[in-house]
C-alpha cells in the first residue's frame, strides 16, 4: 500500500489493522477459507486425516484452511485475515469462470457448473447500475476498471468509446476494447467504473489508488458493491458471525467504504445501499453498494 496513505503503510500477510479505516479494534473469530479458495489460490487443498497419520493428540478427520474472521469496532468493516499475495491473485482469478476454474469448483461444489451459465450471463443490474451514474454525468469515453469482456460495462457502443482493464486478459464484446495501463494513460476519461471488483482484493486501497492516477479533476468514479445480507440491519454484527470465507473476502459497510474513499484521496458525492432482485453473482445480498466520488483538489 502506498506510503501516502494515512495507514497500514505495509502489506499484511494476515491483517492486524482495519483496511478501510486503519483502527486496530478488531474483534477475531476462528473461520475456515472454503476448499475450492484455500485449492485454487494457495494450492492447499483439504486434507483426509486418518490413523495412518499416525498423529496421537490431533483428532482424525477432514483438515480445512484455518483463518480468521475481523470486525472492525469502528467503521464495521467485515473481513477475512488472510491477505492474498498479487501471485495467488493470478491463480484464483486467471481465466475466471473458464474451463479449469469450473471444473475445480464443480468438485468442491456440485452444481456450480450449471449456476456458472447465470454467472457469465448480462447482469439484471445494468439498468440500474446506468440509472445511478446519468444522475451526475453523461460519459462518452468510459474506463470499466476489472470489467472482464465487457458483457456487464454499463455503456458500450452507440457512440461510447468504453475502455476495458482487467486482470484477467480476455476478447472483449463488440463495442469495447481491451487496454493495458500504458493505454489508459493516454486517454481522457469521464468516467470510470469499478463494479464488483474491491470486495475481491486483499488490498482495496491499492485498487483505488491506481485508479486515481488515470483521473482528472473533474473525472468521476463509480463503485459499485454488494452490500451482504449479514450486514445489512444487523446492530449487533460480530466477527463470530461469519464463519467460512470465499472469493468475497471484504463485507463493506457504507461507514467503512467512505473512510476508504477518503482515505484514498477522494471527495465522496454519495454513498447509498440500494434494494436489488436477486443477481447470481452477489450470493445472498439483496442490495448494492452505489458510491460516485471524485478527485480531492491538492
Amino acid at each position: 500500500m502506498s506510503n501516502s496513505l494515512p495507514f497500514s503503510p505495509s502489506r499484511e500477510r494476515v491483517a492486524t489493522q482495519c483496511i478501510c479505516c486503519g483502527g486496530t479494534q478488531l474483534q477475531k473469530s476462528a473461520a475456515i477459507l472454503m476448499p475450492f479458495v484455500s485449492h485454487r489460490a494457495l494450492d492447499w487443498p483439504p486434507v483426509l486425516i486418518d490413523a495412518e497419520w499416525g498423529l496421537n493428540t490431533v483428532p482424525q478427520g477432514m483438515a480445512y484452511c484455518i483463518c480468521n474472521t475481523l470486525h472492525c469496532e469502528y467503521c464495521e468493516f467485515l473481513f477475512l485475515d488472510i491477505r492474498f499475495s498479487d501471485r495467488e491473485m493470478e491463480r484464483l482469478y486467471d481465466g475466471y469462470y473458464g474451463e479449469d476454474y469450473e471444473r475445480l469448483r464443480e468438485h468442491y461444489e456440485p452444481g456450480f457448473r450449471e449456476r456458472n451459465q447465470a454467472l457469465t450471463a448480462p447482469s439484471d443490474l445494468i439498468e440500474l447500475t446506468r440509472h445511478y451514474i446519468l444522475r451526475y454525468v453523461n460519459p462518452t469515453r468510459v474506463l470499466d476498471w476489472g470489467g472482464g469482456d465487457g458483457t456487464n460495462t454499463p455503456f458500450k457502443g452507440q457512440g461510447y468509446q468504453t475502455d476495458i482493464f482487467d486482470i484477467d486478459k480476455k476478447a472483449t464484446v463488440p463495442g469495447t476494447r481491451s487496454v493495458s495501463k500504458d493505454e489508459i494513460r493516454g486517454v481522457d476519461y469521464d468516467l470510470i467504473v469499478c463494479r464488483q471488483v474491491l470486495e475481491h482484493v486483499p488490498y482495496p486501497a491499492d485498487t483505488l489508488s491506481q485508479i486515481r492516477t488515470y483521473m482528472r479533476d473533474d473525472t468521476l468514479l463509480y463503485v459499485e458493491l454488494p452490500h451482504e445480507a449479514l450486514l445489512v440491519g444487523n446492530n449487533g454484527l460480530s466477527a463470530g458471525q461469519k464463519k467460512h470465507w470465499h472469493e468475497h473476502i471484504n463485507f463493506f459497510s457504507p461507514k467503512a467504504v467512505s473512510h476508504l474513499f477518503e482515505a484514498c484521496g477522494f471527495t465522496v458525492l454519495d454513498v447509498r445501499s440500494t434494494p436489488i432482485s436477486g443477481d447470481p453473482r452477489l450470493s445472498s445480498a439483496s442490495r448494492i453498494l452505489q458510491a460516485i466520488v471524485k478527485k480531492e483538489r491538492s
